[in-house]
């Protein structure tokens, strides 16, 4: 089992800068990939910036250049530094890992990010 607490969510301004954070904790030994998605308001939960293995990034397009996906040495907690922030970023973001060694998902409770116009 591996428990995930995101923390980092609030309101700002379009432009403004946020960053969110996510503590993993349990068996974290087999992690695959890390990273985060994100659900708003009638649509589907998508993809935002995730680790795959050790250290290949892989980013939605249209985050490219404002989100920064990080973590630390120990690969416990990873973070998401979010740029010029647009309304349209408003969402539940929600940290993710893909476990190999027992080949499951884990979601953390997700945290609300409300970027005002």
């Amino acid at each position: 089992q591996v428990q995930l607490v995101e923390s980092g969510g609030d309101l700002v301004q379009a432009g403004g800068s946020l960053r969110l954070s996510c503590v993993a904790s349990g068996s974290i030994s087999g992690i695959h990939t890390m990273g985060w998605y994100r659900q708003a308001p009638e649509k589907e939960r998508e993809l935002v910036a995730r680790f795959i293995g050790d250290s290949t990034t892989d980013y939605a397009d249209y985050v490219k250049g404002r989100f920064t996906i990080s973590r630390d040495s120990a690969k416990t907690t990873v973070y998401l530094q979010m740029n010029s922030l647009k309304p349209e970023d408003t969402a539940v973001y929600y940290c993710n890992v893909y476990r190999w060694a027992d080949g499951r998902e884990y979601w953390g409770q997700g945290t609300q990010v409300t970027v005002s116009s």
